[in-house]
Parts: structure tokens; C-alpha cells; sequence
């Protein structure tokens, strides 16, 4: 068995040490995935300011100016919490009494799930829009080290993407150089679209949810359809969650009008129609994709890598297709440039 040319040595100690690197901060690599991939979308910011002002300077600007929209979402998110302490806790309240009760069967309405798993999913949400100052305080250096990552991978990618890719693609083999070359603009394409959807998903969600909270009658509609809407916006909770919650409530109520709204209208009509359909319609048209190919790889993204998957997952999906288009149009102009030869007629 031949070794290989010690000129790719440096390679595989690259690709090794990128693997270590990927186990050892694995818990910030959302971040990460998330920071450099804004950073591909903002580039052409980014490049238009440093005609006129330093790159540094350019970068630092839209960094602060990230943090800034991140810093006010999650202020103006917190009030609105806030102004809604008691109505919170009374859903809460409502549905742990209701799992605490001898008399509660949740498989008499068709559940599979046993109260104990109720009570621990009861228990996150809990932790999650209750109890979220203690659940902020218990993991406020983690969250400290995300951001840093997040704002840092950022800002880096934004002030030296440009020359590292540069600087990749100039070591590269020429195939392998054309290949990338056409992958470039459809991986921008894609990350656009991402995160186009997401914002526009969420706030399709806010205004189709203001109905359905009104056949339900508890009143509160504008905080129950910005809860929806705030669910959405974060990919790994998705709006279903506020439904589930509402739904849970109402089961709680013994209200069984209200628990149909919330599982036909609010879980089929406003959670999973724009995430089976219009997402990956949204998406998959743009970048030339069959919808159910990017449901595969936004819901598959998800699940496996979690917030990371939300954009590696539709990413990889694209990228295999625009391989295999590539390779394949290769192909067929390579044979259609072969032709047959044509049989001499000979004079007798």
C-alpha cells in the first residue's frame, strides 16, 4: 500500500485537527454555525461600508449593530413576559393541578404519553417562560460563552472571510476550484433564504395566529399570537409549542371546544401547514429544490443538530443537489462532445 504525496500532509493534519476542535466546543458550535453564516448573508454590508470607512471599523459597526437587534429582541420579549406574569402563571398553575389529580387519565383523550412525561415536558416550559429569570441566572456563563462565540465568529468572518476564502480556493486543484466556484453562489443564496423565511414564517404566524386565538375566546389574543410568533422565530421550539401549551390549558379547563381550535386550527393550520409547505416551498424554489427534499432537510437538520441544523441541515440538501447537477452536466457535455465515428465509404 503506497503512502500518500507528503504534500497533503498538511491537509489531513487540518481535516484532523478541524474534528478535534469540532468535539472539544461542541456545545457552542450552533453558535458558531450561526455567527459565520450571518456574517455570509451581511457581507455585502459589509463590503459597500469599507468602500468608505476601514474594514475594521465597518465590521465592528455591524457587529454592534447585531448585537444591538439581538440585545432589543430579547428586552422587548422580557417586558411582554413580564406584563403577562399572572396570565402565564395561571396556565401553568392550571395545568399542573390538572396533572396532579388522581382522576387525571391522559389516555382517556387519546394520549399516549403517561403523566410523567407530561410533567417533565410541563416542567421545561415551566423553566422556559415562568421561572425564566432563575433558568437565565443558573445558565448565565454558558449563555455568556454563546454569545461570545456567536459575536466573535461574526465578527472574524466578517472582517477576514473574504481573504480566507480567497486564500483556501487559491491552494485548491483546479476541478476541485471549479466545483466550489459553482457552489459559492448558491450557498449565499441559500443562507438568505433561511433566514428570510424564518423572520417571514414568524410574522405570518403572529397575524393568521390573531384569528384563531379569537375563536378561542380566553381573550389575551395579542400575547397569545406574539407567543406563537416568538416560538417560531426560534428554530428548535417552533410555534407548535405555544399551541401545545394553550391546548394543554384548555384540556385543563375541560374545555374541549377550545382544545380542538387549538389542535386543527393552531397545530395543523398555523404550526405545520408553513413548515410542511410554505418553508420548504420558499426555499426549495429559490435554490431550485423539490419541497419535500428541503422539509427532509430542515426537520432532519433539526433534529440532529439542533439550532446548528437549521441552516447546515437545508445547506447540506442543497449543496449534494448542486454537486450532483454539476457532475452530471459534466457529464453529459463530455459525451456530447464524443461523437461517433462516421464509416468512410470506400471507391471500388
Amino acid at each position: 500500500m503506497e503512502c500518500p504525496d507528503r504534500e497533503y500532509y498538511p491537509f489531513f493534519v487540518v481535516v484532523f485537527l478541524t474534528v478535534v476542535a469540532l468535539v472539544i466546543f461542541w456545545p457552542v458550535f450552533d453558535m458558531a454555525v450561526i455567527g459565520g453564516s450571518l456574517a455570509v448573508v451581511l457581507m455585502p454590508v459589509h463590503n459597500r461600508l469599507s468602500r468608505s470607512i476601514r474594514p475594521s471599523i465597518s465590521a465592528a459597526a455591524i457587529t454592534i449593530g447585531l448585537f444591538v437587534v439581538f440585545a432589543l429582541v430579547a428586552y422587548i420579549t422580557l417586558l411582554i413576559l413580564r406584563a403577562n406574569t399572572g396570565l402565564i402563571n395561571q396556565i401553568f398553575v392550571t395545568i399542573g393541578s390538572w396533572l396532579a389529580s388522581p382522576s387525571t387519565r391522559p389516555g382517556a383523550f387519546g394520549f399516549t404519553l403517561n403523566k410523567d412525561t407530561l410533567e417533565v415536558w410541563l416542567a421545561k416550559g415551566d423553566a422556559l417562560f415562568v421561572n425564566y429569570w432563575t433558568t437565565l441566572a443558573d445558565n448565565l456563563l454558558l449563555i455568556a460563552f454563546k454569545g461570545i462565540v456567536l459575536f466573535l465568529s461574526f465578527f472574524l468572518l466578517l472582517l477576514k472571510g473574504t481573504a480566507i476564502k480567497e486564500r483556501i480556493f487559491r491552494h485548491l486543484p483546479e476541478p476541485i476550484k471549479g466545483y466550489c466556484d459553482q457552489l459559492v453562489p448558491v450557498t449565499v443564496d441559500t443562507l438568505y433564504v433561511i433566514y428570510i423565511v424564518q423572520f417571514a414564517i414568524a410574522a405570518l404566524t403572529f397575524f393568521i395566529a390573531l384569528p384563531v386565538f379569537y375563536l378561542l375566546g380566553y381573550g389575551n389574543i395579542f400575547f397569545y399570537s406574539f407567543l406563537a410568533a416568538f416560538c417560531e422565530l426560534i428554530p428548535i421550539l417552533g410555534s407548535s409549542v405555544a399551541f401545545l401549551i394553550v391546548g394543554a390549558y384548555a384540556l385543563a379547563l375541560g374545555d374541549l371546544r377550545g382544545l380542538l381550535i387549538m389542535i386543527i386550527l393552531g397545530y395543523v393550520v398555523v404550526s405545520a401547514l408553513p413548515e410542511i409547505y410554505i418553508r420548504p416551498v420558499l426555499v426549495g424554489r429559490r435554490v431550485k429544490i423539490n419541497p419535500v427534499i428541503m422539509f427532509v432537510g430542515l426537520i432532519g437538520g433539526l433534529l440532529t443538530l439542533g439550532l446548528a441544523g437549521f441552516v447546515l441541515g437545508p445547506l447540506i440538501i442543497v449543496l449534494v443537489m448542486k454537486s450532483y447537477r454539476i457532475w452530471t452536466d459534466e457529464r453529459k457535455a463530455a459525451s456530447d462532445q464524443v461523437e461517433p465515428a462516421l464509416p468512410v465509404d470506400t471507391i471500388p
